[in-house]
């Protein structure tokens, strides 16, 4: 791969609400098959996650209830928001690390850390290991998926059942917790 493929990368990861996950994944496929060093590939991404994360929180500590609204109007990010605020203050920074894996959590999570008047610190803490977390499950599985379709033509199946096991135990725990949580 070039340089231009490693600045796309981090284009994608500070934009807020753009999918990083295509391109991380697409990366991980691409280093696993000669491209960019899997480490860089990371590096990248989460370099981009912080930064984004940082603006985010920023915005969040200035505005937070205006934006937290206008992030609200999407149906996937209101309940994340929701499920977030609940357990935010009691639990800290896991919930925050794990918010990266809900739909639009790491945005929500930032912006109300933000609100919330988190310290700096706590907030990168968190932000800091839950992006490199997610880069490198996310990178991590673009990488399984790359090696393996490099020895054979159905070694992408294997990356793929894992994500979907992946992202239908995370929904799954999601959708419990916040049905449970709405009838307490």
């Amino acid at each position: 791969m070039d340089d231009v493929s490693l600045l796309l990368l981090f284009a994608v990861a500070v934009a807020p609400l753009v999918p990083t996950e295509i391109a991380l994944v697409s990366m991980g496929v691409a280093a696993a098959n000669g491209g960019d060093p899997f480490v860089l590939v990371l590096a990248v991404a989460v370099a981009g996650c912080l930064v984004s994360d940082v603006g985010l929180y920023t915005v969040g500590r200035l505005g937070g209830a205006h934006v937290l609204d206008r992030l609200r109007s999407r149906p996937s990010a209101d309940s994340s928001a929701r499920w977030i605020g609940r357990h935010l203050d009691r639990r800290g920074v896991p919930i925050l690390v794990l918010a990266r894996w809900l739909p639009a959590g790491g945005t929500v999570g930032a912006v109300l850390a933000g609100s919330l008047r988190w310290s700096r610190r706590r907030f990168l803490c968190a932000s800091l290991i839950g992006v490199s977390l997610w880069c490198a499950y996310t990178g991590g599985l673009g990488y399984l998926g790359g090696a393996l379709l490099e020895q054979s033509r159905f070694g992408i199946v294997l990356p793929v059942a894992c994500a979907l096991l992946a992202a239908f135990t995370i929904t799954t725990v999601f959708r419990r917790t916040t049905s449970w949580s709405a009838r307490a």
